[in-house]
């Protein structure tokens, strides 16, 4: 009971203090002339407000801080310090611009503060292999929802639906300050959505995509079963963030098929091909919310029921289905989407 209040209380902490920060920033932002300006084939027909993750990046601090102040210095140092660099990064290249490769070393410095914090993939039982698969799945989830920052809504719904996942995840295991961090994501992100939903009056920016990447990226490491269950709950956190990993990859096999770097923007993600496909904006967001619901319900139920099988046969579906969207997908005609573009 004092679990269950606790998190709620981070939740609504969070959710209104991104809400009033969000809001603040909007403010500046038009004041200071800081906008993504429409044009070069981008979606939106007038400037926006950029730096929107500021507002997620300090109702999760805050928020965090305040309700678990007494284990945060022992238990959570090393993630808001992997997650502070990685704002700080975001920040730098929504004002500046950065090339990929200084983001890169920035996405595995994050990746170290993890590991030196002791937080690491657990899955092998060869500390050097569990290392580099820690840095992999980091540097590919916050490209992951970077990428997925692509429609109004997108990548901030879908993170709210996944950091609802780990919290429930976190609680069935008995994992308090990692439901506790999932809650303090979850409020702020909630917070920041109130002013990204479609029509967006604020985009989150690389501060925000970058951040939400990291924290995902990090709760699926720290959640922790049964040892002996391993060879059945390794494919969880895959498939609470099943979407951003489909989209990325969506992306990566179009680009490369037709000779496009993948360092480069487009309209060529799942929301953009639901688009073409005649839905709208809000009908396509909504659409991949339900794929992304669905497949947090498939992780919740391999946690919770004790069925090595069971866990494969859904995975499998999981599987199947995706292999099969993936090439429905592919093949649907971009001949008009324009050039590849940012956003």
């Amino acid at each position: 009971m004092k679990v269950n209040l606790t998190l709620t209380l981070t939740v609504l902490l969070s959710c209104a203090i991104s809400l009033i920060v969000t809001y603040s920033i909007r403010s500046a932002a038009l004041r200071f002339d800081l906008l993504d300006r429409p044009g070069d084939g981008k979606a939106h027909s007038n400037p926006v407000p950029l730096l929107g993750g500021i507002g997620i990046y300090i109702g999760f601090v805050i928020a965090f801080a305040i309700t678990n102040l007494p284990t945060i210095l022992q238990q959570s140092s090393a993630v808001l310090a992997g997650a502070t660099l990685i704002t700080i990064t975001g920040l730098y290249d929504d004002l500046r611009g950065m090339k990929p490769l200084p983001k890169l070393i920035a996405q595995i410095l994050a990746a170290g503060a993890l590991i030196n914090g002791g937080i690491y993939a657990q899955v092998t039982g060869i500390y050097l292999l569990d290392l580099a698969m820690t840095i992999f799945w980091v540097v590919g989830i916050c490209n992951a929802q970077n990428l997925l920052d692509n429609m109004d809504g997108l990548s901030a719904g879908v993170a709210a639906i996944a950091c609802f996942f780990f919290t429930l995840l976190a609680v069935s295991q008995g994992q308090v300050i990692i439901s506790a961090v999932s809650a303090a994501l979850l409020g702020a992100t909630l917070g920041f959505l109130r002013f990204n939903w479609h029509p967006a009056t604020i985009f989150m920016g690389d501060t925000g995509s970058l951040l939400l990447g990291f924290l995902l990226a990090s709760l699926g490491i720290q959640l922790r079963f049964p040892s002996d269950l391993v060879v059945r709950t390794w494919m969880i956190p895959i498939l609470v963030l099943a979407v951003p990993i489909f989209d990325t990859t969506l992306v990566s096999i179009s680009r490369l098929r037709r000779g496009l770097r993948l360092t480069d923007g487009g309209r060529d993600h799942v929301s953009h091909r639901l688009r073409k496909m005649g839905l709208g904006v809000r009908q396509a967001v909504g659409a991949i919310y339900f794929a992304s619901s669905c497949c947090g319900t498939i992780a919740l139920a391999i946690a919770l029921i004790h069925e090595t099988r069971l866990a494969y046969i859904l995975t499998a579906i999981v599987v199947v289905a995706g292999l099969a969207l993936l090439f429905f997908f592919e093949r649907v005609d971009l001949s008009d989407t324009g050039q590849p573009q940012r956003r």
